[in-house]
């Protein structure tokens, strides 16, 4: 587990940014229970997190379509609301960062650490526009 302090600031990013932080299952359980369509972040201490993934997914928010629902957890960190945000991430293997995106709970749109690493924000950004064009 990551000290508080160390990713308090990787946290503040996504907040700052208008995202919900969850904490336990039950957070991550009721968000998708909504209507509508749920981005949820997995963010993580890593380079490719700070360097592409945080800036991509801030900037795919500039655009007419966005997710009703925007949040995320913390790999590392929010050990519970990760492992069951992961769950609802099958058939996907665990990765951080990633990027998913749920439409009335059903994930329809996954972008897995390997679509991230090596890639700009813009391309991340433009990835998810095209998912929000397409579900949201």
């Amino acid at each position: 587990m990551y000290p508080e302090e160390l990713v308090k600031p990787m946290r503040q990013e996504l907040v700052n940014a208008g995202f919900e932080e969850l904490y336990t299952s039950q957070d991550v359980e009721n968000v998708l229970q909504k209507k509508g369509t749920t981005l949820i972040v997995v963010n993580s201490v890593c380079g490719c997190a700070a360097g592409t993934a945080r800036p991509g997914v801030i900037t795919s928010l500039e655009f007419d379509k966005t997710p009703t629902n925007l949040t995320t957890v913390f790999a590392g960190v929010d050990v519970e609301s990760t492992a069951t945000a992961r769950e609802k991430m099958i058939p996907f293997p665990p990765s951080s960062p990633s990027v998913a995106l749920f439409k009335d709970g059903q994930l329809v749109h996954m972008l897995e650490r390997h679509h991230i690493e090596g890639r700009s924000a813009e391309m991340i950004a433009a990835n998810l526009v095209g998912a929000y064009e397409e579900f949201c």
